[in-house]
């Protein structure tokens, strides 16, 4: 069966079982295409809460569909492959952040949404790339605060807001391998491109960014721009987006691997579109959460959306 093919079986099922496709932007760019909603983990979780349909498939990582989940327990949601995880989320067991923000018991929790059901369970509210100045900013200054598990995101934040933090030690796979030398020298070859970095990324790359933000930023800061050239600091997906939107602008991805000119996710990489069409096709694999789980988790996270709505 070729693409073609997969795609319009897609696109019946998701009739047929009132269906919806939420992407995020670092998936393949077929993906992007067949999706109903494309959209960084803020916009996600957005749209999955306020959706009419009975199955949200999530084309992303596990904890987005978690995410999902909490936020919609009487849909079925599904992603496409379960083993789609998430290195931050994956070095920020809920046993160990547990006994860590124990030993800090006046904190306010500020927890990165890339992370496990059972961490979300433990915090106090959480942020996206997109909202994360907006949450520490709303938290009373004499409240000190514990933020996880991104350690890049966290000092980024305390730059940005003057607020100090216990800061978990964790980081993100792919924009922790980003290099300063590397951008210094796409910025010697290519030296009126514009460089878009997402805050995940080391101290030492965002000092050379023109523009920080969350992938959403980064999209809508290249359309609005009058420039004609970005050096993108980011997972390579979005470029996809970027040239969609920008068709007669360059995007320049960065390499964060010497054996390849690109910065992709190999856990986002493991959706394909036979993936989804199986997952609709069977209804699996689902998204299961403890009841007990859930609860805990759905309050610092309905605060986040009521914070950014504000």
């Amino acid at each position: 069966m070729n693409k073609e093919q997969i795609i319009e079986e897609i696109n019946s099922l998701k009739k047929v079982k009132n269906a919806s496709i939420l992407a995020h932007f670092y998936q393949d760019g077929d993906i992007q295409d067949i999706a109903d909603l494309v959209a960084d983990s803020l916009g996600l979780a957005q749209a999955g809460k306020n959706s009419t349909a009975n199955i949200l498939l999530i084309a992303g990582v596990h904890f987005m569909g978690e995410t999902a989940k909490i936020l919609s327990p009487e849909k079925t949601v599904l992603v496409p492959d379960l083993k789609a995880g998430c290195s931050l989320a994956d070095n920020c067991p809920a046993d160990k952040f547990s006994d860590f923000i124990s030993k800090y018991p006046d904190h306010e929790v500020v927890t990165y949404v890339n992370c496990s059901a059972a961490v979300k369970a433990l915090s106090t509210v959480l942020c996206t790339s997109s909202n994360a100045v907006k949450i520490i900013n709303s938290i009373t200054k004499d409240k000190p605060i514990i933020f996880a598990p991104d350690k890049h995101l966290g000092n980024y934040l305390k730059r940005i807001t003057g607020r100090e933090m216990i800061i978990w030690d964790g980081a993100c796979m792919v924009h922790e391998a980003f290099e300063a030398r590397t951008i210094i020298d796409l910025k010697r070859k290519h030296p009126e491109a514009i460089v878009l970095a997402h805050p995940e990324c080391p101290e030492v790359v965002l000092d050379l960014a023109d523009h920080i933000g969350s992938t959403s930023s980064l999209l809508n800061y290249s359309i609005k721009s009058d420039a004609e050239s970005y050096i993108v600091v980011t997972e390579s997906g979005i470029i996809h987006q970027m040239e969609k939107s920008s068709p007669n602008k360059k995007f320049i991805p960065v390499s964060n691997d010497k054996n390849c000119n690109c910065a992709e996710c190999p856990y986002m990489r493991l959706n394909t579109l036979e993936k989804i069409r199986d997952a609709l096709r069977f209804e699996e694999p689902k998204i299961e959460i403890p009841e007990e789980i859930r609860v805990k988790a759905v309050k610092p996270l309905e605060r986040m959306l009521e914070i950014s709505a504000s």
